[in-house]
């Protein structure tokens, strides 16, 4: 029976990886990554609706806008890529 590969897993800092950084590392489209993220088809991390106040009514709506954000450990789970963010001191 052959035995299961063992590999090391990497350290992460938990940080955002911009948008703009995986679609580089991943040679796609910005708009790919996050149309993909939105829908749920491209599990390294988050994409959810802003919300926005009315600043006279003191209501809360919802936005057409996104924020995103992309986890360094489910991006290199996905890919095998391995993100280092540039703040990083180690």
């Amino acid at each position: 029976m052959e035995s299961d590969r063992l590999y090391e897993i990497p350290e992460f800092d938990g940080r955002n990886v911009p948008v703009t950084e995986a679609a580089r590392l991943m040679g796609k489209d910005q708009q790919f990554i996050r149309q993909a993220m939105i829908r749920g088809i491209l599990p390294i991390g988050l994409a959810f609706k802003k919300t926005i106040r009315d600043g006279t009514w003191g209501n809360e709506k919802e936005s057409s806008q996104y924020d995103f954000y992309i986890s360094p450990k489910l991006l290199w789970e996905y890919t095998g890529i391995v993100y280092r963010s540039k703040d990083t001191n180690s």
